[in-house]
C-alpha cells in the first residue's frame, strides 16, 4: 500500500491544515522592495490593518507602515518561526527581543501567557527585502500550559542541513533526530515543549531536490501512533514523485509514518521543489480556540480572555506596538537581559 493515506490541496493564502500535536502553519513568502524611506524601513504605501491579498507581490499583514504583526498575546502552545530569507524583528513583553532570520529559526513556547511583536522591518536599502518563513504552532499539553513563557534562538550555523552524495537533495533540520549525520544533535527544543520528549517524535523539517535528485524519508523512529503530513510547497509543477506517485499541485499529504517515503525528480525538470514535513505524536486532548489562545475548554478561554485585560500578560515595556530595531543593529537575540549574536556577526551590519 502507498504511504501517501490522502492528499489535500493547499489554499492560496491562510493557514494550511495540520494534525495533532501541530495548531497552525503559515507559509510567507514576501517580495519586500529595498528602503526607500531614508532608513525608516518602512514600505512607501501604508497597509490597511489586515492585507493578506495572495496576489499582490507582498503583504502589510497588521502592519501599517512597517509590515508584520505589532504587538499581540499569546497563551496555551508555542510558535517556531523558521526562516529562509529576510529578517524579522522581535520584541515581547517579557523583555526578549531579537532580529533573526536568514535560516535562523526562533522557538517561542507562549505557555501562560505572552503578547509580542513580529515585525518585517525594510532593512536592506540597496537590494529588495525577499522574506521567506514558515511560522508553525506548536500546542501544548494541559499539564504545560500555564508554563512561565520562554524563548530560545537557534542561528543558522546551528541549524543541521544535510546532504544527499551528489548535492541534489538536502533536509535542513528545524526540529528532530532525522537526517542528523554523526556527531551532530538537533537543537533542544523548550524545556516544556511537547518536542522535549523524545518519545513524542517531534520534527520539523524543510526538504529541497533538485532536477536528477533523490531522497527517501525514513520511517517514524517510534512506534507509536505518529501524525505525519508532507507539504508540497514550491516546484508543484515539476511533476515530482512522492512514494510513486506523481504530484503536480501544491498539497498537503498525510503520510503512513510507519513507512519510508521516496522522493524522485526527474532531470529533466525545469525547477527544484520544497516541502516541508510536520510530525509529532498527538497529545490527544480537547482543543479550544479563540484566536490566540489555545487552551482545552471554553471556560479556559473565558479566563485567558479575562487574565490578559487584566494584566496585558506583564505589559508592553517597548515604545512602540510595531517595535524594530536600528536598521544597522544586525542579527542578535535578547534573552532574559543577556544579548546575543550569531557566531559570524562581529562585523555584521545590516544597513546598507
Amino acid at each position: 500500500m502507498s504511504a501517501i493515506l490522502r492528499a489535500t490541496k493547499l489554499p492560496t493564502s491562510g493557514p494550511y491544515p495540520t494534525l495533532d500535536p501541530f495548531l497552525f502553519c503559515v507559509y510567507h513568502s514576501d517580495d519586500y522592495p529595498a528602503d526607500e524611506s531614508g532608513g525608516k524601513m518602512e514600505t512607501t504605501f501604508p497597509g490597511n490593518g489586515s492585507d493578506f491579498n495572495p496576489h499582490a507581490p507582498y503583504r502589510m499583514y497588521h502592519g501599517h507602515h512597517i509590515p508584520g504583526f505589532p504587538q499581540h498575546p499569546h497563551r496555551g502552545f508555542e510558535t517556531i518561526t523558521a526562516t529562509m530569507e529576510g529578517l524579522i524583528d522581535h520584541a515581547d513583553s517579557v523583555g526578549n527581543a531579537g532580529r533573526y532570520g536568514e535560516g535562523d529559526v526562533q522557538w517561542m513556547t507562549a505557555g501562560g501567557g505572552v503578547v509580542h511583536g513580529e515585525m518585517f522591518p525594510l532593512v536592506h536599502s540597496d537590494r529588495p527585502n525577499s522574506l521567506r518563513l514558515f511560522q508553525i504552532w506548536l500546542n501544548l499539553p494541559a499539564v504545560s500550559k500555564m508554563v512561565p513563557p520562554s524563548f530560545a534562538m537557534f542561528w543558522n550555523s546551528d541549524v543541521p542541513v544535510y546532504k544527499t552524495d551528489d548535492e541534489k537533495a538536502s533536509v535542513t533540520v528545524w526540529a528532530g533526530d532525522y537526517f542528523l549525520e554523526e556527531n551532530v544533535t538537533q537543537n533542544s527544543p523548550p524545556p516544556d515543549s511537547w518536542a522535549a520528549d523524545p518519545s513524542n517524535d517531534v520534527a520539523v523539517l524543510h526538504i529541497t531536490v533538485q532536477p536528477g535528485g533523490s531522497i527517501v524519508i525514513p520511517k517514524a523512529n517510534s512506534s507509536a501512533d505518529i501524525n505525519r503530513s508532507v507539504y508540497l510547497i514550491e516546484g508543484h509543477e515539476s511533476n515530482v514523485k512522492v512514494d510513486g506517485k506523481v504530484i503536480n499541485e501544491k498539497v498537503c499529504l498525510t503520510m503512513d509514518a510507519t513507512k519510508d517515503v521516496p522522493i524522485e525528480l526527474d532531470q529533466g525538470a525545469k525547477e527544484g521543489v520544497q516541502f516541508l514535513l510536520l510530525q509529532g505524536k498527538p497529545i490527544n486532548e480537547p482543543v479550544a480556540q479563540h484566536g490566540p489562545f489555545v487552551m482545552n475548554t471554553q471556560s479556559e478561554i473565558r479566563d485567558a480572555f479575562m487574565d490578559y485585560q487584566r494584566t496585558q500578560f506583564g505589559g508592553w515595556p517597548w515604545p512602540k506596538d510595531d517595535m524594530v530595531f536600528p536598521q544597522d543593529k544586525g542579527r542578535f537575540a535578547l534573552i532574559d537581559g543577556k544579548e546575543t549574536r550569531p557566531p559570524s556577526s562581529t562585523a555584521e551590519s545590516c544597513s546598507s
